[in-house]
Formats: structure tokens, sequence, C-alpha cells
């Protein structure tokens, strides 16, 4: 194919002289061809009317050495193969040459004369006859009578060679190619030298163009003023200068753009690490009087008081509850923002975890007086079986929050043919216009609560839910409309069932049994902490040996029997911390003492450092329920209890 504009410009100048050329030649060798035929065809008549007219004397007298003559004469003719010379009724006179036919019937047949035309030779069949010459008789008075027609005295059979004839045509054949190839080649010198003074600018044009692609806006050098193109060529220097200045100035203002973008992004992350920082100061600082508070609160609705001093307690632990709440969204958020989360997939069971989510939801749902419909779910799902009962817990009390008289269902089903688990929950609440389905996904947004009333939740808990699903790697959808309801969905990937689910909602004994006797060892650094869950513990039966500092927890150690459970803070204000008490107590009892580490910091180091030394995490503030059910576990279990974070 002719690709290069070069080739095309040839070609388009070579293909028409071409053209004429072959033309010329074709007509030229046609031409001359048949001149030479007719040449070789009149000869041959001309010889054979020749060899008629000269054997007339001879048949008319009876003359056979005359008649031998003439046709030895002929046969000494260039091409003159054969020559042979018949009477009237067929009989063979006198004859030269090689004769290929039989007699003048076979001579004289079309089927001779072909056969003799493919051996490359002519056959000539010519009649001898007498002239009407008129003889005036001295005798005679009566002349000939005018239009009698002339007497046949014989024939003459001459056949000629056509291989002089071919060959002369194969010579001019040669001649004809070879002045047409001269002229091609003349055309096709003259074609190139004419197409180069087009070529050579418009490839000069096509260069400076693929240059100017590729980025290298430096003017050519290459312009000559006797180009016909040389106009167009300064106009593309022209373009090349202005598009490198634009780009000049263009680079300037990305570099000043972004510049200011860096310097934007990096007060920026200052400001979120300051914020962060004071996040978790401010977080520590306020988990330490909430946790005592929240400890003397539980300790004071023990106490038998009267109804107006019970309706204030029940209030203040109203307070102390949001107040909880609150910190614990901020720990969720900061342990989302650092990273702490861990997941762990793996198979669940999800009609187990629809058990206990019924136990945890319904006396919820019906403290508000909504129907909870949780069908079954015969489904397992590749998941985090703790991370997904957390994001379903909060997307059912969003819902029960929300909704003011109906039901609240959570359901599944298989979708994306059976490949997925769609995990839904629905209620029949006011439901959420289509302007604020994306922005409530936002912390600290409500849609309808610009006064921040606590009752309404603190716009934390679908913010928690979308980057956990993100975390996990599920997609997590919102169909709802204004007093139609809302329903949340939460695409997980379908597995196969295994014969052991994890369990997610543990089984916690009834009452407020189950830790009397119980010898606690309680470390804590602040005075009002120590305090009030020394005074809860007490209230509930356990005994209790409380230090303020590491030296006091080892005076108890080493006076007293070793405690069935350790409570330490992780801050205690000295060069050991929580972690190093609990070690040197197991260490003293030569035994792993189920033991928890109660503290205000999220940091993800300090989460990994007590699954590592084999200790329930509690951040604070704890609350009463989560510390009893602790005990609980500790002193039921016949071996220490796993890593758990609570």
């Amino acid at each position: 194919m002719l690709t290069g504009i070069r080739t095309r410009m040839w070609a388009a100048a070579v293909v028409p002289v071409g053209l004429v050329v072959v033309s010329l030649v074709a007509v030229f060798w046609t031409s001359r061809v048949s001149d030479l035929d007719e040449s070789h065809g009149l000869r041959s008549q001309l010889m054979a009317r020749q060899v008629a007219q000269a054997s007339e004397y001879g048949l008319f007298s009876g003359n056979v050495a005359a008649l031998q003559a003439v046709v030895a004469g002929v046969l000494r003719e260039p091409d003159v193969t054969s020559v042979g010379l018949f009477s009237t009724d067929g009989a063979l006179l006198v004859s030269s040459g090689v004769l290929h036919y039989s007699g003048l019937d076979d001579a004289k047949s079309v089927g001779y004369a072909d056969r003799q035309r493919k051996q490359k030779s002519d056959v000539l069949v010519e009649a001898v006859v007498s002239g009407n010459v008129a003889i005036d008789d001295l005798y005679t008075s009566v002349p000939e009578a005018q239009g009698t027609p002339p007497k046949v005295l014989g024939y003459v059979v001459i056949e000629v060679s056509r291989a002089r004839l071919l060959a002369r045509e194969r010579d001019l054949l040669v001649l004809a190619l070879a002045i047409g190839f001269a002229g091609l080649l003349l055309g096709g010198v003259l074609a190139t030298r004419m197409g180069e003074g087009v070529v050579r600018p418009v490839l000069r044009i096509s260069h400076m163009i693929e240059r100017i692609g590729e980025g290298d806006l430096t003017p050519s050098a290459e312009v000559h003023p006797s180009d016909p193109l040389y106009g167009v060529q300064t106009r593309l220097n022209q373009m090349a200068q202005r598009l490198a200045w634009g780009r000049d100035e263009m680079e300037f203002r990305v570099e000043s753009a972004t510049q200011e973008l860096r310097l934007k992004k990096e007060e920026a992350e200052s400001a979120n690490l300051a914020k962060s920082r004071f996040l978790a100061a401010a977080s520590h600082d306020l988990r330490q009087p909430t946790h005592a508070l929240g400890m003397f609160v539980a300790r004071l609705g023990q106490l038998p008081l009267d109804a107006p001093t019970r309706q204030l307690v029940a209030s203040l632990e109203a307070s102390v509850q949001s107040m909880q709440d609150l910190l614990d969204g901020l720990l969720d958020v900061s342990r989302l923002d650092a990273g702490a989360v861990q997941v762990q997939m793996g198979p669940v069971n999800l009609g187990e975890m629809f058990h206990g989510l019924r136990r945890a939801l319904q006396p919820l749902a019906e403290s508000k007086g909504l129907r909870l419909r949780i069908r079954p779910s015969p489904y397992w799902a590749m998941t985090d079986p703790v991370l997904l009962q957390r994001m379903v817990i909060n997307l059912a009390n969003n819902a029960i929050r929300y909704t003011e008289r109906g039901s609240v269902m959570i359901s599944c089903r298989r979708v994306n043919s059976g490949n997925c688990v769609r995990l839904d929950v629905a209620d029949s609440g006011i439901g959420i216009s289509p302007e604020h389905q994306r922005d409530i996904f936002r912390e600290f947004y409500q849609v309808g609560n610009s006064g921040r009333d606590r009752a309404q939740g603190l716009g934390l808990g679908l913010n928690i839910v979308e980057r956990t699903a993100q975390l996990l790697g599920h997609d997590i959808s919102i169909r709802s409309a204004l007093g139609c309801g809302t329903r949340f969905s939460i695409m997980l990937p379908m597995t196969q069932a295994v014969e052991e689910s994890v369990s997610l909602s543990p089984q916690e004994p009834q009452g407020l049994g189950g830790v009397e006797g119980v010898r606690v060892l309680v470390i804590e650094d602040d005075g009002f902490a120590l305090e009030a869950i020394r005074d809860l513990l007490s209230s509930w039966g356990c005994v209790v040996n409380a230090a303020a500092t590491v030296s006091q927890a080892l005076d108890f150690v080493n006076a007293y029997a070793p405690p069935d459970v350790v409570l330490s803070d992780f801050r205690l204000g000295e060069v050991r911390n929580g972690l190093d008490v609990i070690a040197m107590v197991r260490a003293h009892a030569r035994r792993e003492i189920p033991a928890c580490l109660m503290s205000g910091d999220t940091d993800a180091g300090l989460i990994q450092a007590a699954k590592d030394a084999g200790l329930t995490l509690l951040h604070k503030p704890v609350r009463p329920a989560k510390l009893r059910s602790f005990l609980r576990r500790s002193v039921m279990a016949t071996e220490p209890g796993g890593v758990a974070e609570i």
C-alpha cells in the first residue's frame, strides 16, 4: 500500500506516464504486426500470380521443361517451401520442394490450410488461365465474342513459411518493450525530480507539525523563502512560538497554583494533626471524670431513695449515658481515622447473628411501641462478624429512633445470581428526601435537628456505618422517600456454610448475681475513679483491694493471696504502666489471672499491646454493665478468657 507522501506523489506522476507509454507501445506493436502480416500476405499472393502467369505458355503448349524451370525459379524465393503445378483434372505436372498434400483437392481443402497455418506456413492456390488477347486473322473477318470467360489451364499450389515473419514480429515486440521501458524510466526520473519539489516542503511541514505535537515548540530553521509553502511554514513557526509562550504561562500558573495548594494542604494536615491531638487529649481528660461519674451514678442508683431523688438520679443517669454515647462514637471515629480497626474476615452465620440482634434490639423497640421483625436467614456471608453486627445495630438503632409507629424489619435475600446476600434494615418511619440522602453519611449531620437534640443521636452512626463498610469492602445503599420509610442495604459476598459459626452474642447470666465474693485488685491513680469503682464493686459483693500506685498494688499482692481478677488503669503516673503491673501480678501468682486494662487512650498501639498481652481492653468511660459482664465471664471461664475489646 502507498502510505508515504513521497511514494504517493511519485505514483501520481508515474502512473499516467506509464499508462500513456503502455498504450503507445501497444498501438505501435499491433499496427506494425498488422502491417507485416498484410505485407506477407500480399507478397505470397503476388508470387502465386506470377507463377500462374509464367506457367500459362508452358501449359498451353505442353512444354514440361519450361514449367519445371518456372517452378525451380520460384523455389529459390525466400520463405517458399514447395511449389506444385497441376492440370485441370488434378494431375501433378511438375513440383519443387517437399509436398505435404496428397493431391490438388487436398491442397485446396480448408482443413489442410488450417493445419499448415498451425505449422507456421501459408498455402496459396492460384488458377492458371488463358489470356483474352484478340488475334487478327487475315482469313477470318469475324472477331471473338466479347465477354467470353477465360479458360482455366491448370492450378499452381505454393506453400510459404511464416517463420521469418514471426521472428520479425518478436523482434518488433522486444523493440517496443525496450522503447516502453525507456519511456517509463524517463517518466519516472522526471516525475521523481519534479515531485521532490512538492514533497520536500510538505514533508518539512509534516515534521514541523509532528515536532509541535511532541511538545518541541522551538521555531524551525529549515524554512526557505524559495519553498512554495514558505508562508505556511512561517505561520507554523509563529503558532509554535505563541504556543510556547502560552505553555510557559500555563506552567507558571500551574506551578503557582500547585505551590498554593501544597501550602494549603500542609496547613490542613497540620490543622488535622492538631485536631487529632486535641481530640485525643480532650477525649482522655474527659473520659476520666466521666468514668468516675458513671460509677458513682450506678452506685447511687442502688441506694434506697425517695421518688423525687430517684427521678433525679434517673435524669442524671440519662445524661451520663448520653455523654458516654458521644465518647463511644468519637472513639469509633478516631479508631477509623487512625486505621486501628482490625478486620477479621470469615464465614458468618447470618441466622445466628439475627438471634443476637433480636435480644439486643427487642427491648428498645418495645419501649417505643414498635414491632421488631427479624426474618430467619439460612445464608452465610464472608465478613467480619463483630464489625457487621455493629453496623446493623447502628442502622437498627437509627431506624428505631426515627420511627414513631409501625415496624422495623431486618432481613436478607440472595441477589446477583446467588453470589451475594443483601442485608436490609427497613423501617416505616418519616423517610429521607433525596437531597439529604448523601449528606446523612457525613459526620454530625442530622436532618431536622439543627438544635442538636441529644434524643435524636449525635449524627455519627451512619458515618461510622459507611466507613466500616468501606473498610470491609461492602457496598451500602439507601432507598427512601418522605413519608414512605427508609431501607438501608449492605451487599455481602455469599459463602458456603461451615460446621461452627462465630458466636456474636454470648449468653450472659441473668440477674445481679454471679460476682459475689470475687477478689478484685483495682489499680487506679485517679482518686475519684478509684473510689467510684471500689464502691460499685463492693456493692456487687466483690472483695476489693484498691491501690492508687504500683507500690501499693505490689504490697497487696505480697501481703494477701493472689486476686481472682485484676482491674488496672493504663496510665498510672509512674514509670510503669498497667501492662507492667498486670504482668508482675501474674508472675507473682504464677498463673494467668484474668485481667482487664482500662484506659481513656484510643491509640492503635495500646489496642495491639493489650491483645499481645492477652488482656481485655475496656475504654473509659467503662459502663457498669460491661464491667459486670467481664467479671462474670472471668469467674465462669475454666481458663483465661481470650483477647477481647469491649
